[in-house]
């Protein structure tokens, strides 16, 4: 994902959230400053080639879905869904959190040499600046949704679950998958189900960049809002 490409997606996310890209920006520099002087995960070492890959989400749907994550080539896995998948003993090949709910997981699990990307944006400072310094830089790959810079990365996408997919896609994926996926989880929030129809409108995007067609949006293409997407 080229910045330019992404940037005007960017815009209009800050613009229907009301989020100020100073923050953004802040939190991307403080995860540089933190990880400083290190060796950072380099995100071509995570080889997906030709792999069907599984984005697994952490919706209601996940523990039915086990399945398509063991039956796929590698997992990434967005935030907490790693906990669930790791419990249940399917192995994780990444993670892709802004940290929220399980610090403690993404800490243990870079030390013990899973790669994590942490994403870094203006409402998760406290639990960058908290968390990073535990971790184990070698597994970790610095993320932002702002300009990349000073080694943060930016691969596409918004919430965790898109960010994987656009992570995956980005090392290389054959074909991609989405077990535990649920856009329509009632027991979500207002501002959670906003940033779902965003994680919706991503996917869309992305699938057509791809020329792939994803089956999680099957059924739903007629209601996505394409107003802010490229023309490509």
């Amino acid at each position: 994902m080229d910045y330019h490409h992404w940037n005007p997606v960017y815009e209009a996310i800050l613009s229907d959230f009301g989020y100020p890209r100073a923050g953004d920006e802040r939190a991307r520099d403080r995860l540089a400053t933190l990880l400083a002087g290190a060796t950072t995960l380099d995100p071509d070492s995570i080889d997906l080639a030709g792999q069907t890959v599984a984005v697994a989400g952490g919706g209601p749907s996940l523990d039915d879905d086990i399945d398509r994550a063991v039956d796929a080539d590698a997992v990434v896995a967005a935030s907490t869904a790693a906990d669930r998948l790791l419990a249940t003993g399917v192995a994780v090949d990444c993670v892709v959190t802004d940290l929220d709910k399980h610090a403690e997981t993404v800490v243990r699990l870079t030390n013990g040499g899973t790669p994590v990307a942490i994403h870094a944006h203006g409402d998760n400072l406290g639990l960058v600046e908290s968390t990073v310094p535990e971790c184990d830089p070698a597994a970790v790959l610095p993320t932002t949704q702002a300009a990349p810079a000073d080694g943060v990365e930016n691969f596409g996408g918004f919430t965790d679950g898109d960010r994987a997919a656009f992570l995956a896609d980005h090392l290389g994926a054959a074909t991609l998958v989405f077990p535990g996926w649920s856009f329509d989880d009632p027991s979500v929030t207002a501002e959670k189900r906003r940033k779902l129809d965003w994680a919706e409108r991503l996917l869309y995007w992305l699938e057509r960049r791809r020329g792939e067609r994803f089956d999680v949006l099957d059924g739903r293409r007629g209601g996505i809002d394409t107003s802010a997407l490229p023309v490509e």
